[in-house]
């Protein structure tokens, strides 16, 4: 059992700082993962989509959305989005760290330079990498811990429902999750307190597995495609494969 203290020390540890600041400027969105402890077990709120949006209506997802003029930094962008989806008040969040940055979509190709990193598009690809959805968004990942006695107040135009579940889901498969479905990392999970069904896959799942397997350092039992004491590597492949596609 991870403590809080423990799992945001972990945390804070694989905050990406300025590893990226090389990257050339592209459309910004950030998502919020919440985290909170729930008798002795961490968790993670999550939220449905709502079935009246034009694009991934219906879809589970954390709070985020797009980067506004407004918006300072990635985590200025997380919390607004949260505060405008569920009624998360950003001094209710204590922000840990941000996590690596996807690409979730790729356009026509065209030359990218990154100045100072040399980056192969050759070899082969890992399977997790066709499993990020494709939209031309940078989205970095903010992960903050929230207080269990929160009580989320949806936005209606935008989420149905708000759920939480607990982050071993994400790396056993004692507890529903499927692992790999073809190239895609896709749950199923029953809320105890609804009864409701939700299918977790795509990006989301693939933060949840990456915020899992950082705050209680454990190896998935699936192939997870990433190194859980060494992720960066990684998500940095990822991330210049999907550049080297612009």
């Amino acid at each position: 059992m991870r403590t809080k203290e423990e799992a945001v020390a972990i945390l804070k540890s694989f905050d990406i700082g300025n590893k990226f600041s090389y990257l050339p400027v592209l459309p910004k969105a950030s998502v919020l993962i919440p985290l909170l402890v729930r008798s002795g077990r961490l968790h993670t709120l999550m939220t449905l989509r709502s079935s009246e949006l034009r694009t991934n209506a219906g879809e589970v997802c954390f709070p985020g959305g797009k980067r506004d003029p407004s918006d300072g930094d990635d985590v200025d962008t997380a919390l607004r989005e949260a505060e405008e989806e569920i009624g998360l008040a950003p001094d209710g969040v204590q922000v840990v760290c941000r996590l690596f940055p996807v690409m979730s979509k790729v356009g026509a190709r065209m030359k990218t330079t990154l100045p100072g990193h040399s980056i192969s598009c050759s070899g082969p690809i890992s399977p997790l990498l066709t499993s990020f959805q494709q939209s031309g968004l940078l989205v970095t990942p903010v992960v903050g811990f929230i207080e269990e006695s929160f009580c989320p107040r949806p936005n209606p135009a935008e989420v149905s429902a708000v759920f939480t579940v607990p982050l071993d889901v994400f790396i056993g498969k004692d507890h529903g999750a499927h692992g790999m479905l073809g190239p895609l990392n896709s749950f199923h999970y029953e809320d105890p307190d609804s009864g409701s069904q939700y299918h977790i896959w795509g990006l989301t799942a693939m933060f949840a597995i990456l915020v899992a397997a950082l705050a209680l350092k454990k190896k998935p039992e699936f192939d997870a495609g990433f190194d859980h004491d060494d992720p960066l590597p990684f998500f940095q492949q990822v991330l210049h494969r999907r550049i080297c596609k612009l």
